[in-house]
């Protein structure tokens, strides 16, 4: 007979997840994937002590799985796509030429406002940080700057266009979750969203210039890395109608998997009709990625990646991710949690607290965007309605933890993505990453404060 899950057995699987990361992180030096794992364990334990059946818990991970099987599809395309851009040529034209236009008094915060654009455009902030992501590292690499520092620039222009793009899978599940309509989600997201990016932009150029004062920027490495890309690829301007080309299939509202599949496959082509690659070749750089001995060490450990077989960690992780969330979604679990945090709220702000206090205790227990966006906002949508608070205020908060704060969990899917792509540790860049700290801030500080915070009176309170 089924019971439901106390508070204490229901924090025991987060408990475990978390002590598990940071042994893993910190002493082990092991990645995600076993402590995701040991998590799982332990809420199936939970759940049979409970009274389920071990086949009801399998069907738990299973439908959990099942939700993230789009993105699972994503991913290895993306790596497909950074591959064949690189072998074509795409990825080292953005390059060569950025290294040409791009002062380096206002790199760092260009690197931010153009990924944002990039990503708005796209609507997705893994295909920015894997594209033009990818190229403004090696031109931050040319001019001298902390990798950590670009990395996080990029993130946070990444994840600000991804937070505000009606093309992207987060900003269309959270309003459906938070039961409003995708384009007053969106624009209630302007409150919280410009100013985080305009403060981000401002501490961009500060840190950017403060390193410049005790950095000469070295023209010669400059120089070495441009002549290095021109003696390995074609260069050419032609080659980067292959992002506007995305841009266009996206702006066309394609559907996601066709068209990164599609920009995939003429990355291919160009490999070959530009580039001299052999089909064989190019076969392999989609199933390993690119490799390329081409004596600038700069340019060789920032290109040789991509692949399909370069996601496959990542997949990992948002699978076992995804089972743990069915688990604790299904028996409950979160539920209990977060019952506890509503009783204590009685005003806007603690509620508003709450909700990204949740997003991110399930961001930490996770470590999956959709989970962190679809368990609190379910849970909390009757909350808001019952305080008349309009339930975009809800769709919003999530967005802000869920979306963009989960880049502060260093075992997040996104975060190890951007670890596989971009080539650099979480502690390097988490804490310049400005955007994924000053979204959250923003608005807890909205919430008891009231500015912002839409009212609507709902005839169906409970």
């Amino acid at each position: 007979m089924k019971r439901e899950v106390s508070f204490g057995l229901s924090i025991i699987p987060i408990f475990t997840l978390i002590l598990a990361a940071a042994l893993s992180i910190f002493i082990w030096e092991a990645g995600m994937h076993i402590p995701l794992l040991i998590g799982v364990i332990a809420a199936a334990i939970i759940a049979v002590v409970c009274g389920w059946t071990w086949d009801e818990v399998q069907r738990m991970m299973v439908g959990g799985v099942a939700r993230a099987l789009p993105a699972v599809f994503i991913l290895l395309i993306i790596g497909i796509i950074v591959g064949t851009w690189i072998g074509s040529g795409v990825i080292p034209t953005m390059i060569y030429y950025g290294l040409m236009i791009i002062s380096p008094a206002m790199f760092v915060p260009l690197v931010a406002l153009v990924t944002g654009i990039v990503s708005i455009t796209l609507g997705s902030s893994f295909t920015s940080i894997a594209t033009i992501g990818l190229a403004f590292m090696v031109i931050g690499e040319g001019l001298g700057f902390p990798s950590g520092l670009v990395a996080g620039a990029v993130i946070s222009g990444a994840y600000f266009g991804d937070k505000l793009s009606p093309l992207s899978d987060t900003t269309n599940i959270a309003p459906v979750m938070a039961e409003t309509d995708l384009f007053s989600h969106i624009k209630h997201m302007l409150w919280d969203t410009i100013p985080a990016f305009f403060l981000s932009i401002i501490l961009y150029w500060i840190v950017g210039n403060r390193i410049l004062t005790t950095h000469i920027v070295d023209s010669d490495a400059i120089n070495t890395i441009k002549i290095g890309l021109s003696d390995v690829f074609v260069i050419h301007p032609l080659l980067l109608l292959m992002p506007i080309f995305t841009i266009f299939l996206m702006i066309r509202r394609t559907p996601a998997i066709p068209a990164l599949m599609s920009v995939g496959l003429l990355g291919a082509v160009l490999a070959v009709l530009v580039q001299g690659g052999s089909v064989s070749t190019v076969v392999k750089m989609m199933q390993s990625g690119f490799s390329i001995n081409s004596g600038v060490d700069a340019v060789d450990s920032l290109l040789n990646h991509g692949g399909l077989v370069s996601m496959l960690g990542t997949v990992g992780l948002l699978v076992i991710a995804t089972a743990l969330g069915g688990v604790l979604e299904e028996t409950g679990s979160f539920d209990v949690l977060t019952r506890k945090m509503m009783s204590k709220v009685q005003t806007a702000g603690t509620l508003i607290s709450s909700t990204i206090l949740a997003t991110f205790v399930i961001a930490f227990a996770s470590g999956a965007q959709f989970l962190a966006i679809i368990l609190p906002a379910r849970t909390f949508v009757s909350k808001y309605k019952s305080m008349n608070l309009d339930t975009k205020n809800l769709s919003r908060c999530v967005e802000a933890a869920g979306t963009v704060g989960i880049n502060l969990v260093p075992w997040s899917v996104p975060v190890v993505f951007a670890v596989s792509v971009l080539g650099v540790s979480p502690g390097e860049f988490i804490p310049y990453t400005f955007f994924a700290f000053l979204v959250p801030l923003i608005n807890i500080l909205f919430g008891f404060t009231g500015w912002t915070i839409t009212k609507k009176h709902y005839n169906n309170n409970t």
